[in-house]
């Protein structure tokens, strides 16, 4: 007779029929079943009946100990905001599930080279939320919070941990809200948390805090360049998207390169930058969320425009195919009279390319021409998500009313590239 003795976060060997596993055992909704979480990061369920007997190898033990945080006047200081994600959770060795750090001691316990560098002068956490749930209201948070550690002036530069699936979003915000930037904001994350072997967390707080001491003012997301552990990008805010689900250089410089290679010790610049300067950085956090993005498919029903008419949008981001195209014409699903339509009654329409890479051109074939007739505003080589917080930020003035196309063209925080040569 098998004896479960153990409790959940106890590390226990099993002896199966035809193997022994040793694993750390998390709380289970079945009782007839074991849940355990083996030493490759993986979940698997045991039957009880499959268990030939176990013995517990480590008592779980509840942490009470704080981590003592390193102090040193030769060290520079940073500002920290932690928002949730990846980079910012630990094991419960109990659920198997992540749960947020939410002590600066926690920090220095998983992040201790981060405290080896710099003091941690600010630690600010406006909320603790998965990427995918924020909003304009949470972008504006975090602009608040950088800018009064970006005017403190003992504070170098300021870093942001993130959860990925949404952090491109962040950093366009991040770059219109933050006007006269004189210090580094730099935003990392994680696709693999900390207590994993092949965790990326480490390395990309590292090498965020090599940009956040570097004399490059701009708002960048700093993470694995490559899946190995070689070294780190430092991409612009409003060039920078999300290209895979899991891999660990997920993040991509889009129609431009890098603005630096960075390592933990040293950074190689690959492109122009803002320089760090003396003064103050201003807040601009207008924002209008009455905007929408769209993507473009073909047969699409040109009437959702109507729908977001009558829900009161005051603009719109369309991912277009080609060069800048949605159906024209004496076609069944024309778009023509709709966005005259809309155009009409005072929807800005924009135009980016679905393509990601490469820019947009309306004056190569006849329906671009249409469509910039007809008054949709062609963003170049924008990309979609930093064209919606662009449009959004905008439209949050007032007194640009008359300005819309002017400003949506001027290339305010290098979200265009006129240098890209197709």
């Amino acid at each position: 007779m098998v004896n479960f003795q153990f409790n959940s976060g106890d590390i226990v060997k099993f002896r199966l029929a035809r193997e022994e596993i040793e694993a750390r055992v998390l709380e289970s909704p079945d009782n007839s079943v074991v849940l355990v979480k083996l030493n490759s990061g993986y979940n698997i369920g045991i039957p009880k009946e499959n268990i030939l007997d176990c013995v517990i190898v480590e008592k779980f033990k509840e942490e009470s100990k704080k981590e003592i945080i390193p102090i040193s006047k030769n060290k520079p200081s940073i500002g920290l905001i932690v928002t949730g994600g990846t980079i910012a959770s630990k094991l419960d060795p109990k659920t198997g599930s992540a749960k947020p750090l939410t002590d600066v001691s926690e920090f220095a316990k998983f992040y201790p080279r981060l405290f080896e560098k710099v003091n941690v002068k600010k630690l600010s956490i406006p909320f603790m939320i998965l990427s995918e749930n924020m909003s304009s209201e949470h972008w504006i948070t975090i602009a608040e919070h950088a800018k009064e550690m970006l005017n403190d002036s003992e504070i170098q530069g300021v870093i942001i941990t993130h959860g990925s699936d949404t952090l491109h979003y962040t950093s366009s915000a991040l770059s219109f809200f933050l006007r006269d930037l004189k210090k580094p904001v730099v935003l990392t994350f994680s696709q693999r948390s900390i207590d994993r072997a092949s965790s990326d967390a480490e390395m990309n707080l590292d090498c965020a805090v090599t940009m956040a001491l570097s004399n490059c003012a701009e708002v960048m997301i700093v993470g694995h360049a490559t899946e190995n552990d070689d070294y780190c990008f430092a991409l612009r805010g409003t060039k920078v998207r999300k290209m895979h689900t899991s891999k660990r250089n997920t993040f991509k410089a889009i129609n431009c390169s890098p603005i630096a290679k960075v390592w933990p010790d040293k950074i190689e610049f690959l492109e122009k930058y803002n320089a760090r300067s003396e003064g103050l950085t201003k807040l601009d956090a207008s924002f209008n969320e009455k905007v929408a993005l769209l993507k473009f498919y073909p047969g699409q029903d040109s009437s959702i425009l109507d729908y977001y008419l009558v829900q009161g949008y005051k603009g719109i981001i369309i991912e277009m195919s080609g060069l800048g195209h949605v159906a024209v014409g004496e076609v069944k699903y024309s778009w023509e009279s709709a966005l005259k339509r809309a155009i009409k009654q005072g929807l800005i329409v924009c135009a980016v390319p679905q393509t990601i890479y490469g820019r947009l051109n309306s004056k190569v074939y006849s329906s671009g021409r249409a469509l910039e007739e007809i008054g949709v505003i062609f963003l170049e080589d924008m990309l979609p998500e930093t064209a919606f917080v662009k449009l959004s930020w905008v439209l949050g003035h007032k007194n640009w009313k008359n300005l819309v196309r002017e400003k949506m063209l001027e290339n305010i925080v290098g979200e265009f590239n006129p240098l890209l040569n197709e």
